[in-house]
This record gives structure tokens, C-alpha cells and sequence, in this order.
């Protein structure tokens, strides 16, 4: 049996998401010792939030990054659009945004991990721990002091001034550390799968609705990416329908040939996202901090999610890269994310919410069970609200900037 290693850091961040890899990249940077530890052994995940807002190229480009992150393959969108009954609507415009790049970049998100992994291994105080699945915290009186992980080489001891949560909407850096979830429910779900590209497909990404469900592409270059959004629950009838009849289903709001449905061979072509939105009534516990879904889960409207995360770690290293380097962290200082971040956080979950109660309300009412929902409603009405919408999707509430310099 391996013994068990002892590693002494003065942050451990768990997760090797776009919120820890962030968070680690800054914190390395301006100084302090970064551990992140990851439970899988690579980031070769399908559909996870592979959005790149402008306020994260903004970040980049803060870094000096950009240039070279966007030399990777992606696909950018200028505008976002909607196809609702036959007409193209655009919802949301980033033409206007004070940012240098004034688009989404649609990018797996394994490539942005695997840069912003790449760059955070250039200091020498960075270093990241693959195959590394927590088991337990450190708790001494009542401070986190460290964790406990099972690795490919033995049990690990993680001794650590601070321990963040990075590690997602179903977190267990949160669970163990007891912090209490308060939940908005289940509103839906997303089944995901790939469909090929050719010619006479639509230019851009769209998002197509319909009464109860909606369809979203994201052009990946030789093929689609495609979500098809159901109410929570239906996805066993679905299944029990059978495959023809999916296809036939989701023909009906996809702007492709309908034979191209033909390649969703069976349902294990078909991946499930179990939509939910939630957030910690508290971020933090001495010596604790979790940022990203692992503190707010948000719906994949707008790809926001991952944006937020981003955020939030911009956020964490401003405010805590001086006490952790200084070796004087305090609750104060934790709770000053959590202050940071609240407002953003609350005021982009009120908002799904609400179109969230609007679709229901459309639902539910037979004279407007065939319409659009409201909120495509009002943008088509006034098409100045577009830049509205493209400001919250590309820039959230509260945009972060870098504040500490590198240290070289």
C-alpha cells in the first residue's frame, strides 16, 4: 500500500474547471502557492459550457493572453439569434460592448482548460494534481485547515491556509463542508448531441423556440452541437417513444433537413443535462470559499454559467491574493467575495427565473401555447433591447477586471 503524502500549499483549489483554473492562474501569478487538485485524469468532457464571453476575453486580454487563446480553433458570434415561426430574430447584440473583443467564442472547453492549465504551469508555485478525488477536509476547532483525496498514487494530505470549492453544481467540497444549498427547483433539460455540418446550413448560431421546448446550435466548424430543451421529467417518455419519434420531434424545430436527424442512430447518441438553479445562502466557513456552480448553479441560458464562474475568480484574486501572500487571511476577507459576487449572482438567477415563469405561464395558457417567449417577444418589438440583452450575456451585472500585477 502507497503511504500517504503530506503537501503543504497556501491555496488548495478543488477543481480544475474554468473557475479553479482561473483562479489558480491569478493567484500563481501574483504569487502564492496553488495546489489544484482534479478528481478526472483529463478534460475530454462532451457539452460542457464551452462559451468564452467577451468580459473572459476582456480578462485574457488583461493577461496578455487573448491573442494566443484565440488562435485556437473556435467559432465566434458577433450576434445571437432566434428562429421562431419562420422569422430570424436577433436577441442579442455585442457590437456595443466596451471590450476589445466584442463576441462569443464558442470553443471546447477542454482547449480553454488545457490553456489556461498550460499558462498557470509556467510558474514554478502552480501545480496541478490530476486523478485526485477529495475524500475529506481538514477541520481543526472550526477552521478548514486542508483535505484529504484519493490519487493513481495513494492517499494525499493537503495542508492549506485556504481550501476553495471550485468543483461544480454537485459539489463536494460544499457538501463536506456543510454548507446549506437553497434551491429554485428543476426547471428543465437539456438533451444534447452532434449533428454534421454542411453546406446551406444556417451562418450563425441560432436558437430556435417553440412553446415548450427550444433548440440551440453552436456551430463547432464540421459539426453542430445541438441542445434540445424538454420540461423536467419527460425525458423516460421520450425515450419510451423511441428514437424515430425524437427525431421526428425535434425536426420539427431544428432549421436542418430532417434526414439529418437520421444520425442519431439511438438514445446513446443523446446526452442528458439536468438543468437546476441554486445557490450557497453562505460562500464561506473559516478557512473555506466556494466560487463558480460549486456556490451557484445557473440554467444554460445565455452560456452564462460559465462566465460567472470567471468572475468569480477574477473577484477571489483580487481580494485575496494580499492576505494570502501576507499570511494574514481573515473571514473578513471571504466574506468580501461572497459580498462581491452576491449581487451578480442573485440578480442573473432572478432574471432566468422570471423567463423562467413566463414560459410556464405560456405553457399553461391555451391562446398563447403557440406563441414565442415574451422576452423574444419584446425584443423583436423593440430590436434596440438586443444590446441590452447582448450587455447582460456578454458582460453579466458586475464585469471583473485584473487588479494585481504578475510577479516575475
Amino acid at each position: 500500500m502507497a503511504a500517504n503524502r503530506e503537501i503543504h500549499t497556501t491555496c488548495a483549489i478543488v477543481g480544475a474547471g474554468p473557475a479553479g483554473l482561473m483562479l489558480g492562474l491569478l493567484l500563481a501569478r501574483a504569487g502564492v502557492d496553488v495546489t489544484v487538485v482534479e478528481k478526472h485524469g483529463d478534460f475530454l468532457r462532451d457539452f460542457r459550457g464551452d462559451t468564452i464571453h467577451p468580459s473572459t476575453l476582456q480578462v485574457m486580454h488583461e493577461l496578455g493572453l487573448a491573442d494566443e487563446l484565440l488562435k485556437l480553433p473556435h467559432t465566434e458570434a458577433r450576434t445571437l439569434h432566434a428562429e421562431v415561426e419562420g422569422k430570424d430574430i436577433k436577441i442579442a447584440d455585442f457590437s456595443w460592448l466596451p471590450t476589445r473583443n466584442r463576441f462569443i467564442a464558442f470553443m471546447p472547453q477542454w482547449d480553454f482548460l488545457d490553456f489556461l492549465a498550460r499558462e498557470a504551469k509556467r510558474y514554478p508555485n502552480f501545480r496541478l494534481l490530476m486523478q485526485s478525488d477529495v475524500t475529506d477536509l481538514i477541520i481543526e476547532g472550526d477552521r478548514v485547515t486542508g483535505l484529504r483525496a484519493a490519487t493513481a498514487e495513494g492517499p494525499l494530505t493537503l495542508h492549506a491556509s485556504l481550501v476553495v470549492g471550485a468543483d461544480g453544481r454537485n459539489s463536494v467540497t460544499r457538501k463536506l463542508a456543510g454548507l446549506e444549498v437553497e434551491s429554485f427547483g428543476n426547471p428543465s433539460e437539456v438533451l444534447w448531441m452532434k449533428l454534421s455540418h454542411a453546406a446551406g446550413d444556417p451562418v450563425q448560431t441560432m436558437g430556435h423556440a417553440g412553446p415548450q421546448q427550444g433548440f440551440v446550435m453552436i456551430d463547432r466548424g464540421d459539426y453542430w452541437q445541438c441542445g434540445y430543451i424538454v420540461r423536467k421529467g419527460t425525458y423516460e417518455d421520450i425515450k419510451a417513444a423511441g428514437i424515430e419519434a425524437f427525431r421526428k420531434t425535434v425536426s420539427a424545430v431544428s432549421p436542418l433537413p430532417p434526414e439529418r436527424l437520421d444520425e442519431i442512430r439511438s438514445f446513446d447518441d443523446v446526452h442528458l443535462l439536468s438543468v437546476k438553479i441554486d445557490r450557497l445562502k453562505h460562500w464561506w466557513r473559516p478557512g473555506l470559499l466556494c466560487i463558480g456552480d460549486a456556490a451557484h448553479a445557473m440554467s444554460p441560458i445565455g452560456g452564462v454559467g460559465v462566465n460567472l464562474a470567471i468572475q468569480d475568480a477574477v473577484a477571489s484574486a483580487n481580494i485575496l491574493t494580499a492576505p494570502l501572500n501576507e499570511r494574514r487571511l481573515s473571514n473578513a476577507h471571504l466574506a468580501a467575495v461572497e459580498m462581491r459576487r452576491t449581487f451578480p449572482t442573485k440578480a442573473t438567477q432572478k432574471l432566468q427565473l422570471m423567463m423562467r415563469r413566463d414560459r410556464r405561464k405560456r405553457e399553461a395558457d391555451e391562446r398563447t401555447r403557440s406563441g414565442p417567449p415574451g422576452f423574444v417577444l419584446g425584443i423583436a418589438r423593440w430590436p434596440i433591447l438586443a444590446h441590452l440583452a447582448g450587455r447582460l450575456i456578454g458582460l453579466g451585472f458586475r464585469p471583473e477586471h485584473v487588479r494585481n500585477r504578475a510577479r516575475h
